[in-house]
């Protein structure tokens, strides 16, 4: 039995169907931006969200362990300034050990936040 293209186009697998509808509130400057954007692009809004979404990449924020290591780190730069300040007045021999034992812990910090 012969069977024939009864027409139309292919059926989409699952992956491709666009199944999920979603709401998305905007303030009147965000819509006349996004109206602007996918205007210029020639595409129409809803391929304009779909491919943002898709190209876009989302920056972690920062934790709150990660500011309290950024906070030890300003500290200790300020205590690193003070040991300059030391250095140019009295000379680099006598406050040596200080600025060894700063350096270590700021290591120790940066390795922690990597």
């Amino acid at each position: 039995m012969v069977q024939f293209n009864k027409g139309g186009r292919p059926r989409k697998l699952d992956g491709e169907k666009m199944k999920y509808k979603v709401t998305v509130k905007m303030s009147t400057v965000e819509y006349y931006s996004l109206i602007g954007k996918s205007t210029e692009a020639g595409i129409t809004q809803s391929e304009f969200i779909r491919q943002s979404i898709m190209n876009t990449t989302v920056v972690q924020r920062l934790t709150p362990e990660l500011n309290a290591e950024i906070r030890k780190l300003s500290g200790m730069a300020n205590n690193l300034n003070q040991i300059a300040r030391k250095a140019n007045a009295l000379g680099y021999d006598h406050i040596r050990s200080e600025y060894l034992f700063l350096a270590r812990k700021i290591d120790r910090i940066i390795n922690k936040m990597l």
